[in-house]
């Protein structure tokens, strides 16, 4: 009987070992539902931001919409008549004017050129960057910073000079004689593009390079020892790794290239001859400011608007199906 009692307490003694072991039954009941970490202190730290932002995009951009829905021209300005509200009249006076389908399709075409021609540029100065010595990849990313921090009239106004028939050193150089590039409208278009490219690449080559440098050397040592080209690296290798960073580029690279205005008004004269080289920044000028039509201009405005977001959207819509977290 004492062999019994002496081996009982030790089994009592493992229940409550074991017990100790899960959490409390009443732990859920009491703490209930989790809550988002950190709570309302985020929205506090992004309030100043989110004011300065309301302030200054979102009060226009519902003016810009509420004054293309008005009948809002220099008359209703000076207050020589009232305003009126005409909905959907000036969207309808817009689509059914058929320079502005060409104008629209200009746009498109000249901004998908531009952003094809930087990312290409930037992408392909990155990748030589991390291939050159410290010297001159020094050199060349202050020639970048340089081209970067250029205004944009100022660099508009340069390239048109040395693409001047008279003075310029590229007809020279080329033996073009005195061909003006911004008389025909191709040629102007692509004067426009390679300055536009020239202004822009440095971000994308700055922004391609630094995720290069995050990219572990072993993977790139193993594709090279594959015997893969540089081509085939970074088609297979950095561009999937590169994706997240390549979607930030290239929706940036959209949103300017489509609303390009300075470089079009300085290097064609405010839309070439008779409007060839007009884009829908431009028109939209023209319209609010040389015609005083500000409701149609507003419009205008409205509809590039939507485009940008229904792109940008998209693009982003793709990335995420495609498994990248952004």
């Amino acid at each position: 009987m004492r062999r019994t009692t002496d081996v009982a307490p030790p089994a009592k003694r493992s229940a409550p070992a074991t017990a100790a072991r899960r959490p409390p039954a009443t732990t859920p009941s009491r703490r209930g539902a989790p809550r988002p970490r950190g709570g309302w202190t985020p929205w506090l730290y992004l309030a100043p931001a989110l004011a300065v932002l309301g302030a200054l995009l979102v009060y226009p951009v519902y003016q810009l919409g509420l004054i293309s829905f008005l009948e809002y021209t220099q008359a209703q300005v000076s207050g020589g008549e009232p305003t009126r509200f005409r909905g959907l009249g000036n969207y309808t006076d817009l689509f059914a004017d058929d320079q502005f389908g060409q104008v629209l399709l200009a746009t498109v075409g000249f901004a998908a050129a531009c952003v094809l021609g930087t990312l290409a540029v930037g992408c392909a100065l990155a990748v030589l960057l991390t291939r050159v010595r410290a010297l001159p990849r020094l050199a060349l990313l202050l020639a970048a910073l340089g081209a970067w921090a250029t205004p944009t009239i100022t660099g508009s106004t340069v390239w048109l000079f040395l693409f001047d028939p008279d003075f310029g050193p590229v007809n020279r150089l080329l033996g073009l004689g005195d061909f003006s590039w911004t008389y025909g409208r191709y040629s102007a278009f692509l004067l426009v593009l390679l300055e536009v490219v020239w202004c822009s690449f440095p971000f994308v080559m700055i922004t391609i390079y630094a995720g290069i440098r995050a990219v572990p050397d072993e993977v790139l040592e193993a594709a090279a020892l594959d015997g893969a080209s540089q081509w085939r690296i970074w088609r297979s290798v950095l561009a999937p790794m590169l994706r997240p960073i390549l979607g930030i580029v290239t929706v940036q690279s959209v949103i300017w290239d489509f609303k390009v205005f300075t470089q079009i008004y300085v290097m064609t004269g405010g839309g070439g001859i008779a409007g060839q080289n007009l884009v829908l920044n431009v028109y939209a000028y023209q319209k609010a400011f040389a015609s005083s039509q500000y409701s149609l201009g507003s419009a205008i405005g409205v509809v590039m608007l939507l485009l940008l977001l229904a792109v940008t959207l998209g693009y982003l819509r793709l990335l995420r199906r495609q498994g990248e977290d952004l």
